[in-house]
C-alpha cells in the first residue's frame, strides 16, 4: 500500500542531519540509488519535482523533500537503513487503517476526496461500507473498505462525486442490460 502523506518517514528523517551537498551538483537525480548511514542501498529515486522526491524501497515508495537527501562518497545519502525506514512506513499505514476503521461506523458523515457530502455509513459489512446518501429516497451506494480515510471531519471517500456516479452510471447501465436481456430472452 502507498500513501502520498507520510509524515512520520518526514519528521524521522529530519531529525538526522544531512550530509552536505553543493546545490549546483545535486546527486538527487532519476534513478539514483540512496544509501543509508552503513553505505546500504535504501532505495531508488523514481521522480524528482518541485522539490520533492519519491524514493522507491522495493516496499513502499516514500515521498521526501529533496533538502533530507545529502551526500557521501557514494552519491545520496539519508540518515536511515532501508529496514528503518519500511518500518517508519508500515507503522505509519497500520495507524491509518486503524484509525480508518474506527471511524467506519454507521452514522459517520462521509465526504468525497473532492469535498462533496456523500451521506452517511448505513452499514457495515465486513469490507463493504453502505452509505445513505439520500434518506428520503433510500439511495445507497456500496463501497470497499480501502476506498475510504479517517479525516478529522469524519470519513473520505478517496473517490470523487464523478467518479462515484460514473461507477453507479455503469451498473445501472450493466443492470438495465442484464434485466432487457433477461426480458426478452423469456
Amino acid at each position: 500500500m502507498n500513501f502520498a502523506k507520510l509524515a512520520v518517514a518526514a519528521i524521522a528523517l529530519t531529525a538526522t542531519p544531512a550530509l552536505a551537498q553543493e546545490a549546483d551538483a545535486s546527486p538527487v537525480v532519476v534513478g539514483a540509488v540512496v544509501n543509508g548511514p552503513q553505505g546500504n542501498p535504501v532505495g531508488t529515486i523514481e521522480q524528482v519535482a518541485n522539490g520533492q522526491v519519491i524514493l522507491d524501497t522495493g516496499k513502499h515508495k516514500v515521498p521526501l523533500a529533496v533538502s533530507q537527501i545529502g551526500e557521501d562518497a557514494n552519491g545520496p545519502a539519508i540518515g536511515v537503513t532501508r529496514e528503518q525506514l519500511n518500518t517508519m512506513i508500515d507503522q505509519q499505514i497500520a495507524g491509518m487503517i486503524e484509525a480508518r476503521d474506527a471511524a467506519l461506523v454507521p452514522g459517520a458523515m462521509v465526504m468525497t476526496a473532492d469535498n462533496q457530502h456523500l451521506g452517511t455509513i448505513d452499514t457495515v459489512e465486513g469490507d463493504q461500507i453502505v452509505v445513505l446518501r439520500d434518506e428520503a429516497s433510500d439511495d445507497k451506494v456500496t463501497l470497499l473498505r480501502e476506498y475510504f480515510d479517517a479525516a478529522d471531519t469524519g470519513v473520505t471517500a478517496r473517490l470523487t462525486m464523478g467518479q462515484i456516479e460514473e461507477a453507479l452510471a455503469a451498473t445501472n447501465g450493466a443492470t438495465a442490460g442484464a434485466t432487457a436481456e433477461m426480458t426478452s430472452a423469456e
